[in-house]
């Protein structure tokens, strides 16, 4: 199955599919162990600044490699896509789906580059996601909050045909200053509104019981980023403070094992709503 077809069945079920963003070796082979032990499916993404950090081929290389040691039912994603000429290499070397994210930019802007984009993957057969409202990133200020219409949504993916679309409902990317509020109704409405599989950014920190309620109304894919990292480097500034170890294979597992049980977390929280 692939990744389009595993969303439609979630948008068909009320069910919603993890999407796990990976930095390294270390928290690739996290991400895949948590799926292994749950017996779960899994979304392993790869942001543009992963991708420069690792290097496009060895990145794919290892996720490659990884997930057919691990026999995971699993599927490559490029997370926030906005180089155009990147988003269609990733297309060409065989990601299973990618993200067009011109959600800055205006509404008509957006749909031709999105629409570009989902014509040049239409031979692929692979799953296409766009954005549509102010999902705050990184650094960007939480306190606007411009959510997606349910009318905007319905003409976007119309105008562009794109498989997946990542709306703003109350989420934001990285920590939040304070506890966020989803708005359910709004994801319920959305849903209702387009054949597109809804899209949750930002799920980092957002409370189990809105995470639950977002997925009984829609969200078919729920990214997970920050508090990967977030749980690995605490853990290792734990374990490097109580020690002089300079072996990384003795201090990395350590690190590995605490983002091992987050991810798991996740998948039981997700995959037994």
């Amino acid at each position: 199955m692939n990744l389009k077809e595993k969303l439609k069945q979630n948008k068909k079920n009320g069910q919603a599919t993890l999407a796990t963003n990976f930095y390294n070796f270390e928290t690739l082979s996290a991400v895949l162990t948590a799926a292994k032990n749950e017996n779960s499916s899994l979304i392993l993404q790869l942001s543009e600044s992963s991708i420069k950090y690792l290097g496009l081929s060895t990145a794919i290389s290892m996720c490659r490699s990884l997930q057919k040691e691990y026999e995971v039912e699993s599927w490559l994603h490029l997370d926030h896509g906005s180089d155009m000429n990147l988003i269609k290499k990733s297309i060409d070397l065989g990601f299973d789906s990618v993200m067009i994210d011109a959600s800055e930019k205006s509404m008509d802007e957006n749909i031709a580059l999105t629409k570009e984009i989902v014509r040049y993957a239409e031979s692929y057969n692979i799953n296409v996601e766009g954005e549509l409202g102010y999902v705050a990133k990184l650094g960007q200020s939480q306190s606007q909050l411009v959510f997606t219409q349910p009318e905007e949504a319905k003409y976007f993916v119309e105008m562009t045909g794109v498989d997946a679309l990542a709306v703003a409902v109350g989420s934001a990317h990285g920590f939040y200053s304070q506890t966020p509020t989803l708005q359910i109704d709004l994801i319920n409405k959305i849903n209702k509104i387009t054949d597109a599989s809804l899209v949750l950014h930002g799920g980092s920190g957002i409370p189990h019981d809105q995470i639950l309620s977002a997925i009984q109304n829609g969200m078919t894919k729920i990214n997970l980023a920050t508090e990967i990292k977030n749980s690995f480097m605490l853990k290792l500034r734990e374990v490097l403070g109580h020690n002089n170890e300079i072996d990384l294979r003795k201090v990395f597992p350590k690190a590995t094992n605490a983002a091992v049980e987050l991810v798991t977390e996740k998948l039981q929280l997700i995959n037994y709503s």
